[in-house]
């Protein structure tokens, strides 16, 4: 019946029902086809409920407001502007400061969507003015963008913590160093690019004069708070003052404070309408987050932890086999489904078997949001490719095909990462 109810619920995604409708369904069949199973209607309804009646949960639409705020307000505008100061005349060094900028900016948001809208807003048309070509530039916010659910403070590792009962700031840590790692391979394939295709300097030259003539200090200082956010946020978490839910709420409160009041960049008016699209926009998410939990009570029920234990056991035999077929399968899923929930339904029931191996539920934490992180810019099914595709008037394919030596200078980082678990729990 487990297999029956997945292959339902990944035929329903194929032909493009809404996730939530798909997770729904597949949820409720093993009731309806059984009158008698445990996991009825009702079951289902309780155990949505209480899903979501956790504290923890509430870090997600806030980190989200505070996101929507701070793209509004231009913080990705000025978080480039300092970067680009310092590296922007070396060979590569514009396209470099993007990644650089969707990585503090993941620090910012903790969504790879909305790091992609937000910088891909500003920098792709920077990065085709100083004539890099398009494809190209959307191609790498589109990639560089998915270190928004890696560099903390990040939605599916609250996803996670919220299924295995792993500290949330245990896994923000551990997603620093293989965050820095990721944007540190994506940088080398950028400057081995930029060396190979050649740039134009003379337009490169003349951008950084202009931004150079504003001073070094004074973009510093105009980038000050933008800078001061992952500072805030992180840092009130590590030192304890705060929890992540707590993180979440003062990021909204810090948000509101810099867009409206120092940058001026959000008016009153604005901050209705972010609201209202902060509801919209995560009541969907939330129903789905609900029916991810009820989706792996369900699968409880029906012994389906074990049936897969069973399976990797005689299927896997040690832990490199393990791992290397673990990213195989997430990185498929990853191409289907969004992140939060496929940590939700899969990580209650991979854990287990990881943990007989010897796997540290933290690293495995971070290899799964690596691993599903890839789905935000692998074809056809990739988020961002539709984000930056529209950006550039080009078919996000096209956008997904430049960006494969991208997805495989990230692989070489995820490789790393997961047979390296120092990279996860050094810094723990």
């Amino acid at each position: 019946m487990t297999a029956i109810v997945f292959i339902v619920f990944f035929i329903t995604l194929f032909l493009s029902i809404p996730v939530a409708i798909s997770l729904g369904f597949a949820t409720a069949l093993p009731g309806l086809a059984d009158p008698a199973f445990k996991g009825n209607l009702q079951f289902i309804y309780r155990s949505l409920i209480s899903g979501l009646d956790v504290t923890t949960i509430l870090a997600i639409p806030l980190f989200m407001l505070s996101g929507s705020i701070m793209a509004k307000g231009g913080l990705s505008e000025k978080l480039f502007d300092v970067f680009a100061v310092f590296i922007g005349k070396v060979k590569g060094g514009m396209p470099c400061a993007v990644i650089v900028t969707c990585l503090f900016y993941g620090a910012i948001s903790g969504s790879g969507t909305a790091t992609c809208a937000a910088v891909g807003a500003m920098c792709i048309p920077v990065l085709t003015n100083l004539g890099y070509e398009k494809k190209f530039s959307a191609a790498l916010v589109a990639t560089a963008s998915s270190l928004g659910v890696i560099i903390p403070p990040s939605i599916p590792f609250i996803a996670y913590a919220l299924v295995t009962e792993v500290s949330v700031s245990a896994l923000f840590t551990a997603g620093i160093l293989p965050g820095i790692l990721i944007a540190a391979c994506l940088m080398a394939y950028t400057q081995f690019y930029c060396r190979k295709k050649g740039e134009d300097r003379e337009k490169i030259e003349a951008s950084y004069h202009k931004l150079k003539e504003r001073g070094v200090l004074r973009v510093i200082l105009d980038g000050f708070w933008a800078l001061l956010t992952p500072i805030i946020i992180l840092g009130g978490i590590y030192s304890g003052i705060v929890t992540p839910t707590e993180a979440a709420c003062v990021s909204v409160f810090y948000a509101i404070l810099v867009c409206l009041f120092i940058y001026k960049t959000v008016t009153f008016k604005d901050l209705l309408i972010f609201f209202r699209q902060a509801v919209s926009s995560y009541a969907p998410l939330g129903l789905m987050m609900g029916l991810a939990q009820a989706f792996a009570k369900v699968l409880v029920l029906m012994n389906a932890p074990q049936t897969l234990a069973e399976f990797l056991s005689t299927a896997v035999n040690n832990r490199i086999a393990f791992l290397l077929l673990l990213n195989l399968v997430l990185i498929l899923i990853g191409m289907v489904m969004d992140v939060a929930p496929a940590m939700m339904i899969l990580s209650p029931m991979i854990l287990p078997f990881a943990k007989s191996l010897g796997i540290d539920g933290i690293h495995l934490g971070v290899i799964m949001v690596c691993n599903l992180a890839i789905g935000f810019v692998t074809p056809p099914f990739g988020l961002n490719l539709f984000i930056s595709g529209p950006m550039i008037d080009t078919n996000p394919m096209q956008v997904g095909k430049r960006a494969l030596p991208f997805i495989l200078s990230y692989l070489v980082a995820l490789l790393l990462i997961t047979y390296v678990p120092q990279i996860s729990m050094a810094l723990l």
